[in-house]
């Protein structure tokens, strides 16, 4: 074979290989219109039985000198990139993206803007024990100027022995600990069936890790006109982490703090890994206010300054974390919390971190 000839063939292998990118292209459109159909529809787009058909369809009409095997491998990799490509269509097109609404969302709690560029803190108790307990720790948030509390009324515990929360009590106790010193105040919500109850009594429904992916509970936090703190799951990718409170937006909720609380690794040096990075990633990929947990990320009172300070510093909306008048008898993750001298010391600190920064 000639020169010539051989540049003829190379020739035409380009031509075809700008027919096949035409092509390939102008399926992919279709594949496009066709999701875009099934979602107004309700439609799932994965569907089993219709690739089925058509890679029998192209294997009947293949006349070599391909395989079927070889032809099949192919195709699956072309209907693959489709589906990734209608994938691709609907996360554009999600709610708490910022590419849907470019400007940063903000939630006012009771004369707080959180969202609005300012640190926020939340602290209180890890579960609601007493009245006395809450309030006072609820004194010493006060005299502080802060004004956000968080106390456990229903505590899901890995032990089914362990203290489980006062429930409706902890509510009314957190109710009128929020009167009395014109707080807001912020508790976990584990049952869809409880919402409509714990609205009366709390100003932020807290969805927690354990639950990030408890869809039923996420659309009944959609469905109220309550702000939500929701935290990252144990294991959540940032992915799953944003669907989930695309689940309570969707559901016409629009009121999201995002909660950072660490996540479960190999490491055993602290109660979790605190994936610092996922703050700027979450403020970059959604317009919603975010928090991080130093608490239930480290777990160690000796971490929990340094852990503030880096989260507020990375672009972190707020810090949460827990506080308790006496740690060594609290019936909830004793080592974790302050006591209220550790509180004052930590407030200090902070404060002098965030106008340094300033």
């Amino acid at each position: 074979m000639s020169n010539k000839e051989l540049d003829q063939l190379r020739q035409r292998v380009d031509e075809l290989n700008l027919e096949l990118l035409s092509l390939i292209n102008e399926r992919a459109r279709l594949v496009q219109e066709i999701g875009r159909v099934k979602e107004t529809q309700g439609v799932f787009r994965y569907d089993p039985v219709r690739e089925r058909n058509m890679l029998d369809l192209i294997k009947e009409n293949n006349n070599g000198p391909f395989e079927n095997s070889t032809i099949e491998h192919i195709f699956k990799e072309i209907f693959k990139a489709g589906l990734e490509l209608q994938k691709d269509d609907h996360r554009k097109a999600l709610l708490v993206s910022r590419k849907k609404k470019p400007e940063n969302t903000v939630i006012d709690l009771k004369g707080k803007k959180i969202g609005d560029g300012n640190p926020h803190f939340v602290f209180g108790p890890c579960a609601v024990e007493s009245y006395e307990q809450v309030a006072t720790v609820a004194e010493s948030v006060k005299e502080k100027g802060l004004k956000l509390l968080r106390g456990g009324a229903y505590k899901p515990r890995t032990s089914p022995y362990d203290f489980q929360g006062l429930g409706l009590e902890g509510l009314k106790i957190l109710k009128r600990i929020a009167d009395e010193f014109d707080l807001a105040v912020i508790s976990e919500i584990t049952n869809p069936a409880d919402i409509e109850t714990a609205v009366q009594y709390i100003d932020v429904i807290q969805i927690g890790a354990r639950n990030m992916q408890n869809f039923d509970l996420l659309k009944a936090a959609g469905a109220v006109n309550k702000p939500v703190l929701l935290k990252r799951g144990l294991a959540a990718t940032i992915e799953e982490f944003i669907n989930a409170a695309e689940y309570i937006m969707a559901h016409g909720n629009g009121q999201i703090i995002l909660c950072e609380r660490g996540i479960r690794t190999y490491e055993r040096a602290t109660r979790n890994t605190l994936d610092i990075s996922a703050v700027p990633i979450l403020k970059q990929e959604t317009h919603l206010p975010v928090f991080v947990d130093v608490t239930h990320s480290t777990g160690r009172r000796d971490l929990l300054l340094p852990a503030a300070k880096a989260a507020l510093a990375i672009g972190a909306d707020g810090v949460m974390a827990e506080v308790h008048p006496d740690p060594a008898v609290a019936l909830s993750d004793s080592a974790q919390q302050m006591d209220l001298k550790q509180f004052d010391e930590f407030y200090r600190e902070i404060k002098k971190s965030v106008f340094t920064r300033v």
